[in-house]
């Protein structure tokens, strides 16, 4: 277990305010889970934890209490930021039209010792480490004492955009250890300050906080190219928020649009047009904060990048800490050896998504979709954000026995569309804790519904040999039309099983063979090149 030590010098934030809001504070009495006081002029103060808010007074702020604070603190940078000296506090201005000051955010910058703990080894593994994670999760406070770890052993150099990994004033923080700090005269000149510490103080390892434009995007390969070893954070919670980002998705390797040959469109069981990883990833690893005691981990950027634009994600590690301060490791599964080994039965139109606590793992149990072959079992669904009456429409024509329920907590299975999957709702968070098989579907439609639900019964695998020697026999015969002179001849409409074997079949007889139509009307045409 690590012993976490903690380092705030609130009682140099309490000094500043007002006496009647410090004592007000002080009353509270819950200062170890602070995050910070807000005063906003004519509005009750309140103070921010960890677990909620509270009003600090009655009375409303007026401007002369606003000046008492200002005039004890740093003067404030052209982001509306200032700090104290030889503290990690910042406090955060909010200015009118006249540039007042009509309220401030009073942040208290703590510095704990012992929580990098949990992802030590990735930090000294020498490989540039991306940290996501939402506002107030701990991302600073991380980044701080990885620079500490890290100039114990190396050359570091910390570009400070708002002293808040350093500290406010001239000398560092001691909590950065011996890493060397550059301040960022302006927030908009941090990509050139970023490119100044690689090329005037010979570093090994560059620390970064708040990768927000284009040019710090840019600059951050450029360092990465050079060999420096890069540790920042970035704005955004998960990779696909960060892949959805054009100003940060460069970070990852960035997204393109690709139009692929017939052939190769054929092999992949994908339309002609689809989405590529641009370049190689800046950065080698991707840490996303969920919690202060669990993060999930992709030790391989580049191939957890590809596997999603497969709409084939691969689960990260998941990092827990618990009470205990034990770390627990939970592995993700094997990533495919190569593209050509990458999962070819994933829908296209609709995906299983596995807890991100689990290894995939397609074996059955008793609330996952029994197999192929066996006797069809009453399945519960639940449906978040997908029309219930579509679904039992579908049920109804593929007839098999699914029950739509009004209840999570009665439903074996959850599907849900990818806007509510990607925003993390609650309901589907409580689904993924208890081990619930979850579906998501890219659009509220009726053929991604009925696709839905013949993949939940694996009805596009059931395809049984006598069948498969009829659909042979009718291939052979098209093929042979179109040799003797037929111009085209389309096959009867088929699962993806059906029409993967249709189309190597047209192949080896040197034919050319395209899919068209919509799931589960979807078939075959054979014809001459």
């Amino acid at each position: 277990m690590t012993q976490h030590r903690i380092t705030d010098d609130l009682e140099a934030l309490l000094d500043v305010l007002p006496s009647n809001i410090r004592h007000a504070v002080e009353k509270a009495n819950n200062n170890e889970k602070l995050l910070e006081i807000v005063i906003d002029l004519g509005r009750i103060p309140a103070a921010r934890f960890v677990d909620g808010e509270i009003p600090l007074l009655n009375t409303e702020i007026t401007r002369a209490e606003i000046d008492h604070i200002t005039e004890r603190i740093g003067t404030f940078d052209t982001d509306n930021r200032a700090g104290m000296e030889r503290t990690l506090h910042r406090i955060s201005a909010i200015k009118n039209r006249r540039s007042a000051i009509v309220g401030l955010t009073c942040r208290v910058g703590r510095a704990v010792y012992g929580t990098v703990d949990i992802i030590q080894d990735l930090i000294e593994s020498g490989k540039s480490v991306l940290i996501l994670g939402r506002p107030g999760v701990g991302k600073t406070t991380l980044l701080r004492e990885a620079a500490r770890i890290l100039a114990e052993n190396k050359r570091v150099v910390i570009v400070d955009t708002s002293n808040e990994i350093g500290g406010d004033g001239d000398v560092p923080h001691p909590a950065v250890g011996k890493a060397r700090r550059m301040q960022v005269r302006e927030p908009m000149l941090q990509h050139e300050v970023m490119i100044e510490a690689v090329e005037n103080h010979n570093p090994e390892v560059i620390v970064i906080d708040e990768i927000g434009r284009e040019l710090e995007a840019l600059a951050a390969r450029t360092i990465a190219e050079r060999g420096v070893q890069l540790i920042g954070t970035a704005h955004g919670q998960t990779l696909d928020n960060l892949l959805l980002n054009p100003t940060l998705s460069d970070l990852v390797g960035g997204i393109e649009a690709v139009t692929l040959s017939d052939e190769e469109a054929r092999r992949r069981g994908t339309q002609k047009t689809v989405l590529e990883r641009r370049a190689p990833p800046t950065f080698d690893v991707l840490i996303e904060i969920q919690t202060r005691d669990r993060f999930t981990v992709h030790q391989d950027i580049m191939t957890s990048v590809d596997s999603l634009l497969r709409d084939a994600p691969i689960p990260p590690e998941v990092r827990t800490r618990d009470e205990s301060g034990e770390i627990k490791i939970e592995k993700a599964a094997p990533a495919p050896k190569s593209r050509t080994e990458a999962p070819t039965k994933t829908p296209l139109r609709t995906r299983r998504q596995q807890p991100a606590s689990q290894p995939v793992d397609h074996s059955p149990t008793p609330n996952q979709v029994p197999n192929v072959g066996a006797k069809l079992q009453t399945i519960r669904i639940f449906a978040y954000g997908v029309a219930r009456n579509r679904l039992q429409q579908a049920a109804k024509r593929l007839g098999v026995p699914a029950v739509v329920v009004t209840d999570a907590a009665e439903a074996d299975v959850l599907v849900t569309l990818r806007t509510y999957y990607r925003n993390r709702e609650h309901t589907i968070m409580d689904a993924e804790a208890r081990g619930m098989p979850i579906y998501v579907l890219r659009a509220n439609s009726v053929s991604q519904t009925e696709q839905f639900v013949s993949d939940l019964y694996s009805l596009t695998e059931h395809v049984q040999r006598d069948n498969m020697e009829d659909v042979r026999d009718a291939a052979k015969q098209a093929i042979s039309a179109v040799l003797n002179g037929e111009r085209f001849v389309d096959l009867p409409p088929g699962p993806s099983l059906v029409r993967r074997l249709q189309h190597e079949m047209a192949r080896d007889a040197e034919l050319v063979s395209h899919s068209y139509g919509k799931e589960p009307r979807r078939h075959v045409r054979i014809f001459r090149e």
